[in-house]
């Protein structure tokens, strides 16, 4: 029989879950009713009363051709460097899990790039994929102009996916091995007796039981794409050129800092908020149909 731990002092209850609960409220339900509030009005950018507008902030926010240009691009970009990070994360994964020599250093190595903050993933590949240094500058001197992320937007989009995937490729590789180590090795070992090569054993054994984990993946990698991609993209592109890398974090950050609207920046960080609240609904409502537990 399950046994349940209670608390016969409801005080000492409380006195344990108030740190959570004043960080939740102090971190988050704050802010979120501050940014409502001002997405229902105009915030003077230099002090002063606020004046009610109702969804005006909204209808303009929807009417700019230039946000939903924003969304797009977000959404190609959230898209792709989830895919990539975790194809390259699972691949990764399935090479340690086979114990090949110096896995235990592969393990380290690999987990690296998620202790490092945004900005600092930015910087380095901003130097690292710059046109005019490094193993870039070679290439670009034998074919002019092939990459340059400053002038084309195409190289830009691809520089933030390639630094964001880089970024989640070590989260990702820790939650697929442990979950691949928490197959029993007699049904890889059966499998192999059977005559399945190592990508029959893949795709027919080994990812369909690390379903959950990968499905886990997609909705954490899709949320972190949508606001945890400011660094990246303020250090290496900017948001540009030409807009092409101007993702929705980035375009909150643009109106409300840069050009001092504070209250459609407001109602833009809403407006991000349901999306990724509403893209997890449909991944919870559809996708997880598809996914088996036991």
């Amino acid at each position: 029989m399950e046994k349940r731990g209670t608390f016969s002092n409801l005080w000492l209850a409380a006195a344990f879950i108030a740190p959570q609960m004043l960080l939740i409220f102090v971190f988050f339900y704050w802010p979120s009713g501050e940014a409502l509030y001002w997405a229902v009005t105009l915030e003077p950018p230099f002090g002063g009363s606020n004046d009610w507008v109702g969804l005006l902030n909204f209808q303009t926010v929807f009417a700019d051709p230039k946000y939903w240009s924003s969304v797009r691009i977000s959404l190609a970009f959230a898209g792709i460097a989830t895919a990539l990070s975790l194809v390259i994360a699972v691949i990764l994964a399935l090479f340690v899990d086979r114990r090949l020599p110096g896995h235990q250093v592969y393990k380290f190595t690999f987990f690296l790039p998620y202790a490092l903050a945004a900005p600092a993933v930015g910087l380095a590949f901003r130097f690292i994929f710059s046109p005019d240094a490094g193993f870039v500058s070679a290439i670009n001197r034998v074919f002019p102009d092939i990459w340059n992320p400053a002038l084309d937007g195409y190289d830009a989009f691809a520089l933030i996916v390639f630094a964001q995937s880089w970024k989640m490729v070590g989260y990702n590789f820790i939650f697929f091995l442990a979950a691949l180590q928490s197959i029993p090795r007699s049904v890889i070992e059966a499998c192999a007796m059977d005559g399945a090569g190592v990508m029959r054993r893949m795709c027919d054994v080994q990812l369909p039981l690390i379903a959950p984990t990968l499905f886990f993946l997609i909705v954490i990698n899709i949320t972190d794409s949508f606001v945890d991609s400011f660094g990246i993209v303020d250090i290496t592109t900017g948001g540009g050129p030409a807009r092409a890398t101007d993702l929705m974090v980035y375009k909150i950050y643009a109106d409300g800092f840069q050009g001092k609207d504070y209250s459609l920046a407001a109602a833009q960080s809403i407006v991000l908020m349901l999306l990724v609240i509403a893209l997890t609904v449909i991944q919870f409502r559809y996708v997880e149909r598809r996914i088996h537990y036991s």
